[in-house]
């Protein structure tokens, strides 16, 4: 029975038009620590899902004259289509549109009324129905004689309605002391925290929570020509996968609070500053933390379609395949910082970490098993101690791998498990088993079996990143699917000796350059 829970969520994605390499980016950052946490024992939660209320959805449904919820219904399969695409575990798949989400939202605002966070007065200010955010003054620009917001680039508009507005004011040094005090890791990465701190300390307005102008979304109970603010209703959907209200479930009780919530940057206030403002108000446990990750950079710019730079993910896994882009992904982007892509780097990134070091290893240990050991797992009566380093350094540095996952460092650890694999190429080399055969056959059973176990190893800590790849490696080995964890990578001996290897295609074939 496992007794370690972790619940991780990926920000629910707005689907107003076709999923881009942004989303892309945040399911996989999520879904490999996920998968990590299941290898190390952990019952895991995770979730991703679409969020379809507001004026942006409502205004694109009436242009494609289609009926709202209908539309929505659309757009979310293409995000759910998504999950399968980008080869995602995730557990669940919330949508703003179900009734769970909806009970969940009625129950958070009737907490904040009672607790007298909520009050009716006047909205005059810039909204931006793109952002579905208000923004102050200092916020915004003018070009043209139009205004923009400055952050975003989105264009803004004067709203004056009634408003239920949220007090948020009030919770202004609370949420200092969370995050200077309470739980200095609440926001990561570092720089992200202290945009945040500044931001805050520069004072808290009061926060609209609903809006008057349109119908598509959750009613105000008692006064159901306000419809709530669509970030107080999102931000809900982390609770209501979890059964909430029914804080008795034990999925709520297993899950929450959140362990981690991966978000891009640019949502990075609504879930750092109105979502623990939220919670304390209504007296509910907040999340452990919050990881804004940065922008996914085409040639060194911003993604758009007037530069035609956008880089789609589905084109790119059909040319190139899922787990190549998982991979670069992680590898290439430091998972704090903006990070730049471009066709060139993915495939000098597949060539030289997949195909030649990674790839190439499997490659030539399987077929020289094939041809010289009856394509069996060799048998081996003991191992010399210079064979134990290998397999040692690996055990050694589980610790460290777990601190890197821990610490949202994927950077740092997919390129110590690489290390791994360019220092199994060089043991290969080193002691050439294809030069032991006929003097020393025993030798050189102990040499590809020792090789064979570091396979097993660095593909069972590739899997969180790669998991097509490394589990047909870890089929072919005959790795048992219970066997497939890191506790399993500390018994030396537990690859069985005499069992026959599969057949294998290649694993990552070269790219060859178009130009």
């Amino acid at each position: 029975m496992l007794n370690k829970s972790f619940y991780i969520t990926t920000p629910i994605y707005y689907p107003s038009g076709k999923p881009h390499m942004g989303h892309a980016y945040s399911s996989i950052v999520a879904d490999i620590f996920a998968r990590f946490k299941r290898i190390d024992g952990f019952e895991v939660l995770f979730l991703t899902g679409t969020d379809e209320h507001g004026l942006k959805i409502q205004r694109e449904a009436k242009k494609n004259s289609k009926d709202t919820k209908l539309f929505c219904d659309e757009l979310s399969s293409k995000f759910k289509d998504l999950t399968v695409t980008l080869n995602l575990s995730n557990d669940d798949f919330i949508r703003t549109t179900e009734k769970r989400h909806y009970n969940s939202v009625i129950d958070i605002w009737a907490r904040l009324e009672k607790s007298k966070d909520i009050y009716l007065s006047k909205y005059k200010g810039w909204y931006s129905v793109s952002d579905e955010a208000y923004y102050d003054e200092d916020e915004i620009e003018t070009k043209d004689n139009l205004k923009y917001a400055i952050s975003s680039g989105s264009k803004v508009e004067w709203v004056e309605e009634e408003s239920y507005f949220f007090k948020l004011s009030s919770w202004q040094d609370k949420l200092l002391k969370l995050y200077e005090k309470d739980n200095p890791q609440f926001i990561l990465p570092g720089s992200r925290r202290n945009e945040v701190i500044q931001f805050v300390k520069k004072g808290l307005k009061d926060l609209s929570v609903s809006r008057t102008s349109f119908s598509w979304g959750i009613p105000v109970p008692k006064n159901p020509k306000h419809i709530i603010y669509v970030w107080l209703d999102a931000l809900t959907n982390y609770l209501s996968a979890l059964n909430y209200p029914n804080t008795s479930d034990d999925k709520y009780k297993k899950f929450w609070p959140a362990d981690i919530h991966i978000i891009g940057k640019d949502i990075l206030r609504f879930h750092a500053i109105y979502w623990p403002a939220f919670l304390m108000a209504a007296n509910i446990p907040l999340p452990k933390r919050v990881y804004g990750h940065g922008w996914i950079l085409s040639d060194e710019k911003k993604m758009s379609k007037s530069l035609g730079n956008i880089l789609d993910p589905i084109e790119i896994i059909k040319k190139f395949g899922i787990d190549q882009l998982r991979y670069y992904l992680t590898k290439e982007v430091s998972l704090g910082n903006d990070g730049n892509i471009s066709l060139d780097s993915l495939t000098n990134c597949i060539n030289n970490d997949l195909a030649n070091n990674y790839g190439n290893l499997c490659q030539r240990v399987f077929s020289f098993i094939d041809k010289n050991c009856n394509s069996k797992i060799p048998i081996v009566e003991k191992f010399e101690k210079k064979d134990k380093y290998l397999s040692d350094e690996i055990i050694n540095e589980i610790p460290k791998l777990r601190k890197f996952i821990n610490n949202q460092e994927l950077n740092s650890y997919i390129k110590q498990v690489i290390q791994f694999s360019f220092n199994a190429n060089k043991y290969l080399n080193d002691e050439q088993p294809w030069s032991l055969k006929k003097n020393n056959p025993k030798r050189m059973n102990i040499v590809l079996y020792n090789i064979l176990n570091q396979i097993r190893s660095i593909s069972i800590l590739l899997s969180p990143i790669m998991p097509d790849s490394t589990n047909k490696v870890l089929d072919v080995l005959g790795v048992e699917k219970k066997e497939r964890n890191l506790k399993s990578i500390e018994n030396f001996h537990s690859l069985k000796s005499g069992v026959n290897l599969k057949k294998i295609d290649i694993l990552f074939k070269k790219i060859e350059n178009d130009n």
